[in-house]
């Protein structure tokens, strides 16, 4: 058991790391708030008063702010729908003894590891360019025109792109899961006659709840983020420019570091709820 010597000094060894912390997180939100209520411009004078709440209305009666804060949604219920789905599949099959399941393993969680722009510019070079991609070959092997993946569906597109770069997370995630099953509980429901698809649905699917809400939480705040695969791919043209692409666009086209700071502060705020709502999601589901 604990004593309270050894309370104070474990408090007292995490303290330089909670500070460092708390500085890490306090300090750009400070600042962030302080400049939304300001107008900075760099290139033209720096600081030139406070606006109060001018750049908070100027950003949301922006005709741009409802449709990327839509975008937005869109590509992150996509890639969770993708990603929640093929990552049960994977996992079970994942599961299962197979020759050389090490390396698949390993060759299926890589692509986790690829950063966005390198996986970003793979998938535009590669595979969707209308000339000499992969996607462009294939079709035409099929005698079909080729699609201009990144204009003519460009949501789908990405979706699709950061799918591949997140399928991995939530395949090992809930690969981890699967292995914590009692197999007796399986086996159990076999010998009963249950089908594969009734212990799917019955024993394997509800073990995997809470582990489906773990990744629903952790994927839906990176990806309320998301920027780089667009900044290289479409530059938020064709209807694909979300929130913080918006933010980008915002400062680089008023040159007004207050107005990009408030539009920093809605994407806190949207991601502050959206986490909110599915943390109760996640403690309902611990809770049972």
């Amino acid at each position: 058991m604990a004593t309270k010597a050894s309370r104070s000094a474990a408090r007292l060894m995490m303290a330089p790391a909670v500070v460092l912390l708390l500085g890490w997180m306090l300090v750009p939100l400070t600042m962030t708030l302080w400049f939304s209520f300001r107008t900075y411009l760099p290139l033209r004078g720096g600081d030139q008063g406070w606006t109060g709440f001018d750049n908070y209305v100027r950003f949301v009666t922006s005709s741009s702010f409802w449709p990327a804060v839509s975008t937005t949604l869109i590509i992150l219920i996509g890639v969770l729908v993708i990603t929640i789905a093929l990552g049960v599949l994977l996992a079970i099959l994942l599961d299962q003894p197979m020759w050389g399941q090490g390396v698949v393993r390993i060759l299926v969680i890589a692509p986790f590891f690829v950063m966005p722009t390198v996986s970003a510019l793979v998938w535009k070079n590669i595979f969707m360019d209308p000339t000499n991609g992969l996607f462009a070959h294939l079709w035409k092997f099929f005698g079909a025109e080729p699609v201009s993946w990144l204009s003519d569906a460009a949501i789908p597109s990405l979706i699709l792109i950061v799918s591949w770069q997140w399928l991995p997370f939530a395949t090992l995630i809930l690969l981890t899961a699967i292995q914590s099953l009692d197999s007796e509980q399986l086996e159990a429901a076999e010998m009963d006659g249950a089908s594969p698809l009734a212990r799917f649905g019955f024993i394997t699917l509800p073990h995997l709840s809470r582990a489906i809400t773990i990744v629903v939480l952790i994927q839906t705040i990176f990806l309320l983020a998301i920027f780089a695969e667009i900044f290289v791919t479409t530059g938020g043209a064709f209807g694909t420019r979300t929130l913080s692409y918006l933010i980008f666009q915002r400062v680089l086209e008023s040159q007004n570091i207050g107005l990009g700071s408030a539009g920093g502060v809605y994407a806190i705020i949207l991601a502050n709820i959206v986490a909110i709502f599915l943390m109760r999601i996640v403690g309902k589901n611990l809770d049972n």
